[in-house]
């Protein structure tokens, strides 16, 4: 497998265990060859020769202010996760040719590796501003396209970006561990997860607005998450489920408790451990 070479930044000093900070701009290659790199802070032009295309994103390590001292390692493994995370949306491109309907690319790859990509640069932006101003906007960062090549036929490559449904009301907010569970009638099983509200400390009033957008948008999560557990029955492998339901539910779910963390973090101790009620089971 071909890859794009890495690209060093001079801001940064090594990763911990004594191995070179990397930052990758733009794509990984998902192909067998490579006809294109990268240009320098920005999105990927990298391609396959032929295939079902390659995972395009834009370049986190070149949008950052000045790294603290105190924060380099942190924000060396981050921007090493993100290439990571690319790498692994573009294998799944290839494993998974063929398989679902018109938007499973958008389902199934470019949606969850936004969601991937917004959980890590929000610990970049909380990394940095632990001592030094927060870098505000990185989340516009995460979204990525799909560069198509080869096969036109292939399923979904049609479909580029990836943006996060907007929440519903707020009225309809919190209980999101019983959310979409009444009644399966499909027999397919529902989805159980955490219920995030009751482990929150007190909101702060500046917060409590967008606290609520979010609880409410962790709901909306799992409903669509069993939609999609009725509308695919019969789809995929063994591991289907985990990994094209539950898995990106788990990390849209890290992305929006990040949002809470960070929203109450603004004007009081932001809370620890919230990614650890965002793990779902499904339950038959």
């Amino acid at each position: 497998m071909s890859r794009a070479l890495p690209k060093y930044n001079k801001r940064r000093v090594g990763l911990a265990g004594g191995a070179a900070a990397v930052a990758l701009t733009g794509a990984v290659i998902a192909g067998t060859a490579l006809a294109g790199e990268s240009s320098e802070g920005g999105g990927a032009d990298a391609r396959t020769l032929a295939g079902p295309g390659t995972v395009s994103c834009p370049d986190v390590a070149s949008q950052l202010p000045a790294i603290p001292a105190s924060a380099q390692a942190e924000v060396d493994r981050n921007l090493a996760l993100l290439d990571q995370q690319i790498t692994e949306a573009n294998k799944r491109l290839v494993d998974t040719v063929g398989q679902g309907g018109p938007n499973f690319v958008q389902n199934a790859i470019l949606g969850p590796l936004e969601d991937k990509r917004v959980a890590t640069v929000n610990r970049i932006a909380t990394a940095i501003g632990r001592t030094a101003d927060r870098p505000a906007g990185l989340d516009s960062l995460a979204p990525c396209s799909l560069d198509a090549q080869g096969d036109p036929a292939a399923p979904g490559l049609e479909e580029t970006g990836g943006t996060e449904t907007s929440a519903p009301p707020a009225g309809d907010v919190g209980g999101d561990a019983g959310a979409g569970q009444d009644g399966d009638a499909s027999g397919v099983g529902t989805i159980s997860c955490p219920d995030v509200a009751p482990q929150l400390p007190a909101i702060p009033a500046s917060a409590q607005a967008e606290v609520d957008r979010n609880l409410a948008l962790l709901d909306q999560q799992i409903t669509e998450a069993n939609k999609r557990l009725v509308d695919t029955v019969g789809q995929g492998g063994p591991n289907f489920v985990q990994n094209a339901i539950l898995g990106p539910l788990e990390d849209k779910r890290v992305a929006t408790v990040n949002r809470i963390a960070t929203a109450i973090g603004r004007t009081a101790d932001r809370p620890a451990g919230l990614d650890s009620l965002a793990a779902c089971t499904l339950t038959k």
